[in-house]
């Protein structure tokens, strides 16, 4: 069997899943809080000031990553779902139900940001726009796969039902992304491409850079520990668990 194959395989045991995320969840949250403070130290004191905003701009270094990250989570959440529908494999379950809560706090973040640095630039703290509205609508959606999920005793079928939503709710997502080209919006248009073509200042892009991938170290460091607590509350009751409460290998 191909080492990879074997490896993904190997993932899907719960007690190899729990080791694995122990070893990794720490090395993440790290990582994550380096790329952070460097981030945040050059977007905060080493980026020079908008030309037109002054450093009201600087809100960007949270507020994009973390909407980038509200739809890159829900993505994954419904690719987990799909896979743990069509194969039953508990782990993606697993994984699917704990990006929920996540990606809620990277949307709620969104819009907290996107509010505080549309006071100064459009003059309010809310608008109706196209992009906000749509969202909020996200974070509805998180929080519904979240309610779904604890509402239901069955795990494994409140993780179908709950997976399910999420699946239909990845229509959002390129209503999110096109809404500005769409429909009229005061939202600003596309600035930063990941593919180049970026029309800030390359002064301006290190720490934007440096707070995306914060953002992935830090989503990948929560999703391991909620997965990893999920998986060892499923498994309570079994051998291997009992040896790791008593502290036995």
């Amino acid at each position: 069997m191909n080492p990879l194959v074997r490896w993904f395989h190997q993932l899907g045991s719960p007690p190899y899943f729990d080791r694995f995320a122990a070893r990794w969840t720490p090395w993440c949250y790290l990582a994550a809080l380096i790329l952070l403070g460097l981030g945040l130290w050059q977007g905060l004191f080493v980026a020079p000031a908008d030309y037109q905003q002054g450093d009201s701009f600087r809100i960007l270094y949270i507020h994009v990553p973390a909407a980038w990250m509200s739809l890159f989570v829900f993505g994954l959440m419904a690719f987990y779902s799909a896979i743990a529908l069509v194969w039953r494999i508990k782990l993606c379950e697993i994984l699917a139900m704990a990006c929920a809560p996540i990606g809620a706090a990277f949307t709620l973040i969104t819009l907290a940001t996107g509010s505080i640095w549309g006071k100064p630039m459009w003059g309010t703290w809310w608008d109706w726009d196209p992009r906000l509205t749509t969202e909020l609508i996200l974070l509805f959606l998180y929080l519904g796969v979240s309610g779904l999920y604890g509402a239901i005793d069955d795990r494994r079928a409140a993780a179908r039902a709950a997976g399910l939503l999420s699946i239909v709710g990845v229509a959002l997502l390129p209503i999110i992304r096109y809404s500005v080209e769409w429909w009229n919006s005061l939202h600003q248009g596309q600035t930063i491409s990941l593919m180049g073509g970026s029309k800030m200042d390359a002064s301006m892009l290190l720490p934007l850079w440096l707070m995306v991938a914060a953002t992935k170290f830090w989503f990948a460091g929560s999703l391991l520990a909620r997965a990893r607590a999920d998986n060892l509350r499923r498994e309570l009751g079994k051998d291997w668990v009992a040896r790791l409460a008593g502290g036995k290998p």
